[in-house]
């Protein structure tokens, strides 16, 4: 984008948005804001819109979105575009890259604790007033593996890297060194990474290429005392193929995010598992959400936007990422 600095409508469809208005006025009053959260202010004011920010791309009114040249994505994936990728062109998209890495290895590193001490086990027996003491390895003893190295996924290798753990991980280009991880491999090479692990971190983006990319054979190479972490998407591990696995035992146990339905259905046999924790898709949303987004990337993006400069974050809508 070039040229001189230009007037900017901003559509926010976002359970925020009106918070999001008021720290764009304060800091950009010659930007217009419409704040639309729901479907009807969407679909009403959606043609006005030079720039959309939302944590989803609402593709049921793409159509009517004629003056629209830059998508803020507030969160890191992007998939919820890709039935249009093919159409969006012409349109600057642009995500919340590197504000989810500290929060995840927090959620990570208490999850891989809690499935190591077997806190679901202690909890009940605290409800129980049973008095069982164990013996526990240190965690400073197990590998984790991180399948996935973009900025979330180095950032729990690093933490994970800091508790004294053994990290190993995968990615796409294997070039160059990650710092924290031990041992990298390509993402072709998950099964021989796998068997390795104590723990397996899901840090993967929502692509077409990740759907289904852990499913019955990468779970078979797991080991049986291994634990299962997602906080990628939950189409990135077969799911049905999941819980086979861990009501037979085929692996100890898994932290779960993400799942293939939102909401996670009430019949689904993931809530009552002994040896699961289930969380609400909450692992990258720390409590000042807003604000952040807004400090980070977003009030930069407008101030760039206005004045014809390249956007940070961009995203390569061909690689999804």
């Amino acid at each position: 984008m070039t040229g001189e600095s230009q007037a900017l409508t901003i559509l926010l469809n976002h359970p925020a948005a009106e918070a999001y208005a008021r720290l764009i006025g304060e800091r950009f009053p010659q930007v217009r804001t419409i704040v639309a959260p729901d479907p009807a202010r969407l679909e009403q004011h959606i043609g006005e819109a030079e720039a959309l920010l939302a944590f989803r791309f609402p593709v049921e009114v793409f159509d009517k979105a004629k003056k629209l040249r830059w998508f803020q994505c507030t969160g890191a994936g992007v998939d919820s575009i890709f039935p249009i990728r093919d159409k969006v062109g012409h349109i600057t998209i642009t995500n919340g890259r590197g504000i989810h890495g500290d929060i995840i290895a927090d959620y990570v590193m208490a999850g891989a604790t809690m499935l190591h001490w077997d806190f679901r086990r202690l909890l009940r027996e605290q409800a129980e007033r049973k008095w069982n003491p164990r013996n526990v390895t240190p965690l400073a003893e197990k590998t984790l593996g991180v399948i996935g190295l973009g900025s979330i996924g180095a950032t729990i290798a690093r933490r994970a890297k800091s508790a004294g753990m053994t990290v190993v991980g995968s990615k796409r280009d294997t070039s160059a060194p990650v710092d924290g991880v031990d041992k990298l491999f390509g993402s072709d090479e998950l099964r021989n990474l796998l068997p390795l692990c104590d723990f397996v971190v899901v840090a993967v983006p929502g692509t077409s290429e990740t759907v289904g990319l852990i499913g019955a054979g990468e779970i078979a190479c797991m080991r049986r005392d291994a634990f299962l972490i997602n906080i990628a998407r939950g189409n990135v591990i077969v799911e049905g193929e999941l819980i086979k696995a861990l009501q037979v035992g085929s692996i100890a146990g898994a932290m779960l995010d993400v799942f293939e339905r939102e909401p996670l259905p009430q019949d689904s046999p993931l809530w009552d598992m002994p040896n699961v924790i289930a969380t609400p898709h909450v692992a990258g949303s720390p409590s000042n959400y807003t604000e952040r987004v807004f400090s980070s990337f977003l009030a930069d993006n407008i101030e760039r936007f206005l004045k014809g400069q390249n956007l940070k974050n961009v995203v390569n809508i061909a690689r999804g990422y």
